[in-house]
């Protein structure tokens, strides 16, 4: 059995072991989120892959919505709102940079940026640093965004490190 999947079902048991003391109790609001968490923390396949899975997270993404939502928690797990992560990281050679706005202040770090010389490669005699300046320019490409970007932090109880799960909230 590989390590991956190995590392799952810990995963996967202490969620279960936590999901039934919960469930053993007339449902409260905290018997949702432990669905949920259960349902995030589901990689091979997806929460999408999961029949038992659809009530809960369709009804996760409907109250989402509302202006009064407040994540569903699983305090069984020790867990408490996921952590929230748009964007994936850059392309090799870029950095990440942010998009200024009409003021000059920075917004989200949005951008991926590097910096190129346009002129290298050509050799038209000596340049003095003026010309070789604008040579200069900055390169930026609109930074990639994450497929699953929610995560929820688990610590496996049998090795005691505690393992990110990402997941995804598209309908």
């Amino acid at each position: 059995m590989s390590v991956k999947i190995k590392r799952m079902n810990a995963v996967i048991g202490v969620l279960l072991s936590v999901s039934a003391s919960v469930f053993a109790f007339p449902a409260t609001a905290s018997e949702w989120g432990c669905e949920v968490l259960l349902c995030a923390a589901s990689s091979n396949p997806s929460w999408r892959g999961v029949a038992y899975c659809h009530p809960p997270m369709k009804r996760l993404i409907t109250e989402m919505k509302k202006p009064d939502f407040d994540w569903p928690t699983c305090p069984a797990a020790g867990t408490g709102s996921p952590g929230f992560e748009r964007y994936a990281a850059c392309p090799k050679g870029y950095q990440v940079g942010r998009r200024q706005d009409r003021n000059g202040f920075g917004r989200e770090q949005n951008l991926c940026i590097r910096t190129v010389n346009m002129c290298q490669g050509r050799t038209h005699g000596l340049y003095n640093s003026d010309r070789q300046q604008g040579c200069i320019q900055t390169v930026s490409i609109s930074r990639p965004l994450k497929s699953e970007p929610y995560f929820f932090d688990i610590k496996n109880e049998t090795s005691g490190q505690t393992e990110r799960h990402w997941f995804e909230l598209h309908k």
